[in-house]
Formats: structure tokens, C-alpha cells, sequence
């Protein structure tokens, strides 16, 4: 009998023994995340600065929705990583469907935020799951991330809750395998908001250079 889920109610231990699916805690598995990146500009970090006031101001009157994430946070740092420009594209909640071999699992449900050029996922956790954890959303991404129709590329994915941030990569061949970077939280010391848009930046060239 074929079993149907919903996206966001997969587990991690579904999609390991489906799909066999594993994780990798090989550092040269993922190194996108660690390399040396450009540095971003002044009028970016005060850009940036503005977007960490605005999110603490928030804090301040729960309690914080999703749509709220994505206008404050998420918005501004597609933005600034020259998301919604050509080549790139944003498609809101585009359904996705994806089956074990064998046809024993379906998986299906509509991406909470946005696809860009299919290869860089980002996913807002909703305010009350699991106190903003991001692990509520780990499953859920890695399972839009391997309805990829490009799986012989590289896939990237960002989970955020609006202050930490972890960037994830899937390879699909020969074996699913994925990793995951640090968690980056806006309030930590140093400012690590401006190493998530390094990084965006980096991937999004990247995505367009068709590696």
C-alpha cells in the first residue's frame, strides 16, 4: 500500500529509511559555507544593522508570524544578494510530489516560502513550531530539496526562524547525502547576519555560473 505524507509532517527518520537518506559530517563535504568570501560593503552592513533593530523591536510584541520573518528578515537579504534579479526567479508555494523507487511513499506539499532557479531552497519556520527551533523545519526542506528536478547539481537550502540561520546542501547522487553549516544567530557577537549574506551572495553566483 502506498503511504502519502504532507511535506511539513515528514520526519528525518522517514526520509533515511525511504530514501536513504543520510547525513554527512565530512568538513569537506560542504565547504561552501567556510570559504573565503567576499567581503560586503558598508551600505550593506548598515543595511543589515537596520534589519537586527527591526527584528528586535518585533521581539518586543508577541507573538512573531511567518509572514512577519519574510517581510523583515528574508526579504531584505534576497535583496541584497541580488535574488530577484535575472537569471534568478521567486515562486510562491509551488507544489512538489516525490516517490521512493519502489512507489511505497508519496511525499507531497506546497513550499512555505521560495524556489530559486530550483537550486537554493529557503525555508521560514512558523512562529509556533517548536519555539522557532530550526529542527522543525529540517525534514521539510530536505524534502523539497530532493524533488529537485536538477539532482545531478548540488542543491542548497536555508532554513531561518528570523534570528539563526543554517544553511544545508544535498547531493542526491549517487546516494542522497546531505550536510549542514553552523547555526548563525543574529544577536551572537560579530554580527552574523553579514556572514549569512556572504554566503547567499556566494551561492546565488554559484546557481548562475550553472555549478
Amino acid at each position: 500500500m502506498v503511504q502519502t505524507l504532507q511535506a511539513k509532517n515528514v520526519t528525518l527518520g522517514e526520509l533515511s529509511d525511504r530514501f536513504n537518506l543520510e547525513l554527512t559530517e565530512d568538513e569537506q563535504f560542504f565547504p561552501e559555507w567556510q570559504v573565503d568570501l567576499t567581503e560586503i560593503t558598508a551600505a550593506e552592513k548598515q543595511r543589515l544593522d537596520r534589519v537586527k533593530s527591526s527584528f528586535s523591536n518585533l521581539l518586543e510584541y508577541p507573538p512573531l508570524l511567518e509572514d512577519t520573518v519574510k517581510m523583515v528578515v528574508l526579504s531584505p537579504l534576497l535583496d541584497m544578494a541580488d535574488f530577484y534579479l535575472p537569471p534568478f526567479h521567486i515562486k510562491s508555494e509551488p507544489s512538489i510530489e516525490i516517490t521512493t523507487e519502489d512507489g511505497g511513499m508519496i511525499i507531497r506539499g506546497q513550499l512555505d516560502v521560495l524556489a530559486l532557479c530550483k537550486q537554493v531552497w529557503v525555508v521560514s519556520i512558523e512562529s509556533k513550531n517548536a519555539e522557532f527551533s530550526l529542527e522543525a523545519g529540517r525534514a521539510q526542506l530536505l524534502s523539497y530539496m530532493l524533488a529537485n528536478p536538477k539532482s545531478a547539481l548540488s542543491t542548497f537550502g536555508l532554513l531561518t526562524n528570523g534570528s539563526s540561520f543554517r544553511f544545508v546542501k544535498l547531493v542526491s547522487q549517487p546516494a542522497p547525502r546531505y550536510g549542514l553549516s553552523r547555526v548563525f544567530d543574529l544577536f551572537n557577537p560579530g554580527h552574523d547576519l553579514y556572514e549569512v549574506l556572504k554566503i547567499l551572495k556566494y551561492l546565488g553566483q554559484m546557481t548562475d555560473q550553472g555549478k
